[in-house]
């Protein structure tokens, strides 16, 4: 799946490969060391912030669930 940018479509397939990679291949096995991917999720994020910006989509009212962000204890 493309990206809503697409000049962050390669940056999204980088972070899904190592996301993926590092769920199976460690995860999934047991250990819990950190996510390596969080600097290409920040780039990822930052792009899309931008084509979201460049493209005026509106995003009112959406909650955004960043690295390291939980639902609220009030969400549904």
């Amino acid at each position: 799946m493309n990206s809503v940018g697409e000049e962050c479509t390669e940056l999204k397939r980088d972070y899904d490969q190592c996301f993926n990679r590092w769920f199976a291949e460690k995860f999934l096995k047991g250990n819990r060391s950190a996510d390596p991917c969080v600097e290409l999720f920040k780039s990822y994020q930052q792009c899309v912030k931008k084509a979201i910006k460049e493209k005026e989509i509106p995003v009112e009212g959406l909650e955004f669930m960043g690295h390291n962000k939980e639902k609220s204890e009030t969400s549904p």
